[in-house]
Formats: C-alpha cells, sequence, structure tokens
C-alpha cells in the first residue's frame, strides 16, 4: 500500500503559487547618446567615427579607457580627439579637455560639425502646444490633491567625456619621449592606472593620445598599453616610402589594433581583420578594410613551360607532353 504524498498536498493548499518568476530585462540606465552592447549589456557610447566603433566592437564602453597612438606629425590622432569631443558635444555629454601643447579652448573651436542637421528637427513646431508649467494653479486642477505634496527633485544622470592630448611628452613634464631610461617613467603609469581606477566607478569615458614614435623604452610603451582597455595605433603615411607607393594610393595611414578591451568575459571580441587602413575625406574620417589594386603589370608570374621538370622517367625536355 502505497504512502500518502504529503508533499505534493502541502504544495496545493497554499494556492497557485509558485518560485518560479518571469525572467525580465534588466532595467538599464537611459542616457541620452548612449546604448546597451549587444554582447554583453555594456552601456557604450560612440567614438565619433562610426567604422572606428564597429572596430572595437560597436562602440566605448561606459568607463574605459581608450588610448591612441599618435602618427608621426600628430594629425590623424589629433583629428580622432576632435571627433570624440564633438560627439560628446552633439549628445549633451560633459566634456574635459587637458592639453600641454595647445590651449583647450583652440582644440574646442575646430572641432567638426555634425553632417546632417537636426537643429531644425529639434526645434518645437508652432503648431505644437508648449508644457504647461505644474506651478500654475490653473494647470493643476486634475491633481489638485497633490499641490502640497513635496516636489520630487529628479536629477539626470549624464556621461563625463575626458581628453588627454599627447600624454607623456616633453611638454607635460615627463622623461618618457627622452631616455631610455626615465626617472618618472612609474608616474604615467601610475596616473593610468589610478585614471582607470576612477573610470570603473563613474559615468565617464576616456581617449587618451600618447607619443609612442618619441618613447625610447618599448617596455615602458607596453605597460602603457596594457594599463588601457583599448589601444590602437595610427600609421601615417606622410614623409615615408608608402606616400609614394601606388599601393596606398586610396589611403592615408594604417591603423593597428593593439589591444581590445575585455569587459565582463574572459576574452575579447576577434575582429574579422587586422588589416585596416584609413583615409581622411572631405566631411568624415573613415577607417576600412585594406584592399591592395589588382596587378595589371605585363610580367607574367606563371612559370613558363620551358621551366617543366621531366617526369615519369621520360627524356623530355620540357617542351613536349609528359609520356605516361
Amino acid at each position: 500500500m502505497a504512502a500518502p504524498v504529503r508533499g505534493m498536498i502541502g504544495s496545493t493548499s497554499i494556492g497557485n503559487t509558485t518560485s518560479f518568476q518571469k525572467k525580465t530585462r534588466s532595467k538599464l540606465v537611459s542616457i541620452p547618446g548612449t546604448r546597451p552592447s549587444v554582447q554583453n549589456g555594456q552601456l557604450l557610447v560612440s567614438s565619433g567615427v562610426s567604422s572606428l566603433d564597429y572596430v572595437i566592437g560597436g562602440g566605448l564602453a561606459v568607463g574605459t579607457l581608450l588610448l591612441v597612438e599618435e602618427d608621426r606629425y600628430d594629425s590623424y590622432s589629433r583629428m580622432l580627439l576632435k571627433y570624440f569631443l564633438a560627439e560628446g558635444v552633439v549628445c549633451g555629454h560633459e566634456l574635459f579637455l587637458a592639453s600641454a601643447r595647445d590651449h583647450p579652448d583652440d582644440i574646442m573651436q575646430e572641432l567638426p560639425s555634425p553632417i546632417v542637421d537636426d537643429v531644425a528637427g529639434m526645434k518645437i513646431s508652432e503648431g505644437q502646444s508648449q508644457p504647461s508649467d505644474p506651478e500654475n494653479p490653473d494647470t493643476m486642477k486634475i491633481a489638485w490633491r497633490y499641490q502640497n505634496q513635496p516636489k520630487v527633485q529628479s536629477k539626470v544622470r549624464n556621461v563625463l567625456r575626458l581628453g588627454l592630448h599627447s600624454l607623456g611628452s616633453v611638454l607635460w613634464g615627463d622623461d618618457v619621449c627622452c631616455k631610455d631610461n626615465p626617472a618618472h617613467c612609474h608616474a604615467l603609469t601610475t596616473f593610468l592606472y589610478i585614471l582607470r581606477g576612477l573610470l570603473r566607478t563613474s559615468l565617464s569615458v576616456a581617449m587618451v593620445t600618447v607619443p609612442s614614435h618619441l618613447t625610447q623604452n618599448r617596455a615602458v610603451m607596453g605597460r602603457i598599453i596594457r594599463l588601457s582597455d583599448t589601444a590602437i595605433a595610427l600609421e601615417s603615411f606622410k614623409g615615408s616610402e608608402k606616400e609614394t607607393n601606388p599601393l596606398y594610393k586610396d589611403y592615408h595611414g594604417l591603423l593597428h589594433v593593439r589591444q581590445l578591451p575585455r569587459l565582463n568575459c574572459l576574452s575579447c571580441e576577434v575582429p574579422d581583420t587586422k588589416d585596416l587602413a584609413f583615409k581622411l575625406k572631405r566631411k568624415q574620417f573613415t577607417i576600412e578594410r585594406l584592399h591592395l589594386p589588382p596587378d595589371l603589370s605585363e610580367t607574367v608570374s606563371r612559370v613558363s613551360k620551358t621551366e617543366l621538370a621531366a617526369g615519369c622517367g621520360s627524356t623530355a625536355t620540357g617542351n613536349k607532353h609528359l609520356d605516361f
């Protein structure tokens, strides 16, 4: 004789309750100019260059540090910094810019303008009604009971964009670019370590440019790269043999991906290709996959018939077909 199932009776007597809960999406912070990542749900902002966002995994994650190794003449790395700041202006983010060579106001005056002008769309049309004033007693006829209730001061959260131009150069009073064994080599790495820790605990994102071509000690440069979340290097064709090379006539330089971020995971996203090149157009800065033009030379690269080797023990000299 089977024993009565008491567990089943006890569970049904409670009611139609269950310990399972419906899985819902986690509430993300809604900030203008941000969007969640499709891989890990991390909050992302744009770097100002859509093609660069695609290369580094969809954009810059909030709370991370992007390191840009400057080109030899600091032309295109400076342009990337301007695009980064201009994107913050369009999205209404807070900006912080520091530079030892140029005044920050001069750099802000050179920011590029948006390609699509949305100023007209942001204006309120004449036929649209204006928002009501909550302090006007005439507008509180429906919710008259809540007039004496304390008002909730909801503070809008925003993202801070930090831009540090040519950090580690001589103009900053650092000797990393002057000596093989700098005396203050730990000052720069300590600063980046502390900055990265502050970014992790705040709604901030930073872009730092470093003159890596002037750094004498490559070990110091390696530590700087490892202290950043994302690291890229710009190689300009100005003043080099590649400037006159017909293979690179459609580009202005090469882009090297040194490091990709590893956020909430053990491995980073592997890009499709590492052969990347950039070019500065009249209205935008683009990064493309490096495509070499076809070889249209008259010399044939295939092996001629006279160089065919004889096989199968025949005495053919190469001018006849092989005899089996």
